[in-house]
């Protein structure tokens, strides 16, 4: 399967609380914090919804 590599390029500071909590469920605390997840839908999603803050790369 393949994999998304996760990087928080943006500051979450001053963004909606929904935001805030998809970025700590994505497993991210600190700007250039970098996760891999399995690429599925429900990650993709989370990726769409604050795609303003983050980078993704297919691995």
């Amino acid at each position: 399967m393949a994999q998304l590599k996760i990087t928080l390029v943006k500051s979450t500071i001053g963004r909606k609380a929904d935001q805030i909590a998809t970025v700590e469920a994505l497993g991210l605390k600190k700007i250039r914090d970098v996760v891999l997840k399995n690429d599925t839908p429900q990650m993709r999603g989370m990726v769409n919804r604050v795609s303003h803050l983050v980078t993704v790369e297919e691995i």
